[in-house]
């Protein structure tokens, strides 16, 4: 079922949707995400409504409206990026709502623990998807060259790192944010 993470009600639609077909939800994967590069000073305010709106006031409403739903012991994956814990020229207002993202595991995490809720950020760094495929090709040159093992990553690494923070592998894993970046983050 598709949903406008940008839109409540669409939201409320879905997370409707989900209850009457099944009743609870075990995980959640809270995986939204648009950028528009700019450098500091070409910055427009609609490109900034856009990223927060998506990036950020989308995630909070999908997952304040899925936690009612959520299982006692459930897991919740929010989508981060390495991008909002280094900085990168032109990078200012997509890092910026990634480093929400962040900040937000760390508060639902607090918040949920009564509920042995885990909230975690998966953080990808450069990842072969089709939004990867938009970047011309020195930028993706530039951006294998700032990888430490020297290739971009696949989607079906950061699926796998999903899987891991969705299981119960990782009972015991909150409130972290798991780099799937190639060391981009630690070196």
């Amino acid at each position: 079922m598709r949903a406008d993470a940008s839109d409540i009600a669409d939201l409320a639609h879905l997370f409707d949707t989900v209850k009457a077909a099944k009743g609870r939800i075990d995980v959640l994967f809270a995986n939204a995400g648009i950028y528009e590069f700019a450098p500091l000073g070409t910055i427009t305010e609609d490109a900034y409504d856009k990223m927060f709106d998506i990036n950020v006031k989308g995630v909070l409403f999908t997952v304040q409206q899925a936690v009612p739903l959520m299982a006692d012991g459930g897991s919740i994956i929010l989508t981060g990026s390495v991008a909002g814990s280094k900085g990168f020229e032109a990078d200012t207002v997509y890092g910026a709502t990634k480093a929400a993202i962040r900040s937000f595991a760390r508060t639902w995490t607090a918040d949920l623990k009564a509920r042995h809720i885990r909230v975690n950020v998966l953080s990808p760094g450069p990842i072969q998807t089709p939004g990867f495929d938009v970047f011309a090709d020195d930028v993706k040159t530039y951006m294998q060259s700032i990888v430490p093992l020297g290739r971009i990553g696949t989607a079906d690494e950061v699926a796998k790192a999903a899987l891991f923070l969705g299981s119960d592998d990782s009972s015991f894993v909150a409130g972290v944010e798991l780099f799937v970046d190639g060391g981009s983050a630690a070196v």
